[in-house]
């Protein structure tokens, strides 16, 4: 039996009791604890996951570090910025630092858009919000620039793969 996702899980658990089963017979028959028994019956909806903790890398004692770099790069002619290799170079030959280059490269390509937006040299969103709930409406306009439809056509014309011309078609 395929494993059900916890929203049907929810369902599965309120249909039987509705239909009069106990929870001692809920928690039996689905697998589950008292407690989760009790959160299905009282929502319908499973509470969201909670967000672990970012985890600990050994590129943390020299975040400061980096991004003073690339806060110091900000004012420097292109040129002479750093590069992602020069940086991890540096960690390796000042700081002593034993990193992948991978783990510095996905760093800076994080926080350098991060430090720009900081300090202003970069907008904040670089999209143009939506006015409308994608999916609820649409709108089209149709006018007519050339020789025309026939009348007797006109209903046809929003149906996929129509041709006024039938000689063009398969």
């Amino acid at each position: 039996m395929p494993q059900m996702s916890k929203v049907e899980l929810y369902a599965a658990i309120r249909r039987d009791h509705r239909g009069g089963m106990s929870t001692r017979d809920l928690e039996r028959k689905h697998g589950v604890t008292w407690r989760t028994v009790r959160k299905a019956l009282d929502s319908s909806w499973p509470e969201p996951r909670k967000k672990l903790p970012p985890r600990a890398t050994t590129l943390d004692p020299y975040k400061p570090v980096i991004d003073e770099i690339l806060r110091a790069d900000l004012d420097a002619p292109p040129k002479q910025r750093h590069t992602v290799t020069r940086i991890f170079h540096r960690l390796v030959e000042e700081h002593g630092a034993i990193v992948s280059y991978g783990v510095v490269r996905y760093y800076v390509a994080g926080r350098k858009p991060e430090i720009l937006v900081e300090s202003g040299k970069a907008p904040l969103e670089a999209f143009v919000p939506q006015t409308h709930l994608p999916g609820h409406a649409a709108e089209i306009e149709v006018a007519d620039t050339g020789s025309g439809i026939a009348p007797d056509q006109l209903p046809d014309v929003l149906d996929r793969f129509w041709r006024e011309e039938k000689s063009r078609s398969r």
